[in-house]
């Protein structure tokens, strides 16, 4: 997510400033739970709903809601391999904080949790076994080709659940860009095949976890339950088995997740349990969305304040992280995500607006439990320093953060392209720099390469709509280095500019069964020749480790031309040549020859044209050509 995401909410005008409390905002709001009187009740709630014996960390935090419910106390339980070691009562009364330790002895099954008080009862609260399956979370690799998509625009597998009656959104308009459509997890899987014959591995939806907001809430930024898929998309149950069937049909599942901030309407800000489980300024802050304040030798410290606690939007309430229960909170809450479900990665929205000393905690906690989960942060920078300060990097502690997240999304190799095939004759050492700019990453190779998502604008009218440079564009995402990723509608030329942001979130054609265009059964004209080239680049990827395994040497771009390749110590070898001028090309080979000494010939992988010239490469206009050498 980015600043422009806030245009769809403010168009509807300052839509929630009422949710927002009168110390945020200067607006009215209900009366803090710590100010409502209610007699003592049983528990209506803990989070994390169920746990589990056998995690690596010992200690859970249960955070318990029931009206009334600090005036109760907690007998110890009688249940072998548990120990309730503190109970903590927050400013609401209607909370009460209970810290356990379960040790490996104990079993799964159901522990009683008693109150005493007004009103006595027993809570049974669930301890789960752990999932045994050693490749059950697989993580990601240069390998994988994620295909990211939101799931409320890509199709309509299940209209039963588009109309939820107890949501504040109970109804769908597809003619609306604010408004529901009615896409769900079920559409999505309806489609697995699709992805596989593109030569997708990987799937990336927007996040689906409950946002139960009363305006534009179909992007998924503003959760208002974490532990609750969106019942739009389906259920908790429904999306255990999305990821399972996934897995069958070997695909992986990245979910999309935010740590930085809230919906205005989630239930821990309606009914606070302390008032410091927020940030909060006299009048209404936003963040300064300067991250680069954080290794700024010279910023001040108002700056950083702003940057990390200032609020992303009226209606994203940024959550204290440097309160350590809020922290603990949040770590539980993604652990309990990746052992509920088995999913494989975890893509982190807004990754620099955090608190980073929590950060670096909630990648330890995570990477500890779970060291296959791939791990890749959004970190919108503008240079390759400051997008590198946010990864694993060779970078020293500033102000106490040194990163311990593997991978980011790739800006700087999204910019470098776009801005080499805005004009005639771009500027490739844009892209040659932003790759130079690998030494400074702990294993850049990591990172996740891209051409544009659903805070940009789309990739082909970023290009003129141009069918040549699109291919280039499709090239070089697919034969760098990292993971790369593609917005769903790339493949068969969707385009539009993101002002604002709706016009690239449109439906997928087909997704809907009244749609009278159906990309998912046929894809005519240039459409079907877009996904077919991005099909045979992904599947000759797939097939050949070179490109997903192999190193990479680049030669600094001369002429309007830039050529890299990407190579193995066994003898495989790929040309990729780049001639981003308006004229064809005839270009020296000899100057290559450190890596096509020993190969006679060669073979474009798209055309399956020969090459039998590596000496006089004829590189037509505006080209990347994909060249397997032979020997």
């Amino acid at each position: 997510m980015n600043l422009s995401s806030i245009s769809a909410l403010a168009l509807a005008g300052a839509l929630a400033v009422s949710a927002v409390p009168a110390a945020a905002a200067g607006g009215p709001t209900a009366a803090p739970a710590h100010h409502q009187k209610a007699a003592p009740a049983a528990v209506d709630r803990i989070d994390p709903t169920y746990w589990f014996v056998g995690m690596k960390n010992p200690q859970v935090q249960l955070l318990v809601h029931g009206p009334g419910l600090a005036s109760s106390t907690v007998e110890q339980p009688n249940y072998p391999g548990v120990t309730l070691d503190k109970v903590d009562k927050l400013t609401s009364s209607n909370y009460l904080l209970l810290s356990l330790t379960v040790r490996p002895d104990a079993k799964p099954g159901k522990l009683k949790l008693q109150f005493k008080g007004a009103k006595n009862f027993t809570y049974s609260y669930e301890l789960r076994a752990r999932n045994s399956d050693p490749d059950r979370t697989q993580g990601l690799t240069q390998a994988d080709f994620v295909y990211m998509l939101m799931p409320d625009r890509f199709s309509n597998g299940d209209p039963k659940n588009d109309v939820v009656k107890s949501t504040r959104v109970n109804h769908i308009a597809r003619d609306s860009m604010y408004a529901r459509h009615g896409g769900d997890l079920k559409g999505i899987e309806n489609h697995f095949g699709y992805f596989k014959q593109l030569g997708a591995t990987a799937i990336w939806p927007t996040p689906i976890v409950e946002n139960d907001m009363p305006k534009a809430s179909y992007h998924g930024y503003a959760v208002t339950d974490c532990y609750k898929v969106d019942p739009r998309y389906g259920t908790n149950a429904e999306y255990v088995q999305f990821v399972k069937n996934a897995h069958k049909q070997g695909l992986k599942v990245v979910q999309d997740i935010v740590l930085n901030h809230w919906g205005s309407y989630h239930h821990l800000f309606r009914d606070q349990p302390a008032a410091d489980w927020f940030h909060a300024f006299p009048t209404f802050t936003r963040s300064n969305y300067n991250a680069f304040t954080l290794n700024d030798p010279y910023a001040s410290q108002i700056d950083r304040k702003l940057e990390n606690d200032g609020w992303f939007d009226t209606t994203m309430p940024d959550v204290n992280q440097s309160n350590p229960l809020v922290a603990t909170y949040l770590i539980q809450n993604f652990l309990w995500w990746v052992e509920s479900t088995g999913l494989d990665g975890y893509r982190i929205d807004t990754y620099p607006y955090s608190e980073p000393q929590f950060l670096m905690a909630w990648g330890k906690a995570i990477a500890d439990e779970y060291p296959k989960l791939a791990l890749f942060g959004e970190a919108w920078e503008g240079t390759e320093a400051e997008q590198a300060f946010f990864a694993q990097s060779i970078f020293p502690a500033v102000n106490g953060f040194k990163s311990n997240l593997p991978g980011v999304l790739d800006f700087q190799i999204c910019f470098g392209i776009g801005d080499v095939l805005k004009g005639d004759n771009g500027d490739l050492t844009k892209l040659y720099r932003a790759l130079q700019g690998d030494w400074m990453y702990t294993d850049a190779t990591r990172n996740v390469p891209f051409l544009d998502n659903h805070d940009m604008s789309r990739f082909y009218s970023v290009i003129g709509e141009d069918f040549a440079k699109y291919k280039m564009g499709l090239a070089w995402l697919l034969t760098l280095r990292g993971t790369p990723q593609l917005y769903y509608g790339t493949e068969v030329l969707m385009k539009n500019f993101s002002d604002p942001d709706g016009k690239v979130r449109e439906d997928f054609p087909g997704g809907w069964a009244s749609d009278k265009t159906n990309y998912f059964a046929a894809r005519p004209g240039q459409a079907g020749e877009a996904f077919d080239y991005v099909s045979k680049l992904a599947n000759y990827r797939k097939s050949h480790p070179v490109l997903s395994s192999g190193k990479l040497m680049q030669f600094i771009p001369q002429d309007g031309v830039y050529t890299y390749f990407r190579y193995t110590d066994a003898g495989e070898c790929v040309m990729v040549i780049a001639n981003n001028t308006k004229d064809a090309k005839t270009v020296d080979g000899n100057r290559f020859a450190e890596r096509t000494a020993g190969f006679a010939s060669g073979q474009d992988v798209v055309t399956g044209a020969p090459v039998p010239d590596l000496k006089n490469l004829a590189v037509p206009a505006h080209t990347v050509m994909v060249v397997e050498l032979k020997k």
